[in-house]
């Protein structure tokens, strides 16, 4: 009878730790998804550059105006 018992428990703690191995080697959660890439950094498509320019003629032709005026 002892040695039943002691077989018994001795088959449950191997079948215990055999199931507890298999379920952590499969894992049931979900997969994570992977982070979405970073963005391009923005490069100037020259808008701000002819800006620049701009005001440059504007403040010239301003000062042309106000030395003939």
């Amino acid at each position: 009878m002892i040695e039943m018992k002691a077989l018994r428990f001795f088959s449950f703690s191997i079948l215990s730790l055999v199931l507890f191995a298999i379920s952590e080697a499969h894992d049931f959660s979900p997969s994570p998804t992977p982070a979405p890439a970073p963005a391009p950094a923005p490069s100037s498509d020259g808008t701000a550059f002819d800006q620049g320019i701009a005001y440059f003629l504007m403040l010239v032709a301003l000062l042309i105006t106000y030395m003939f005026h």
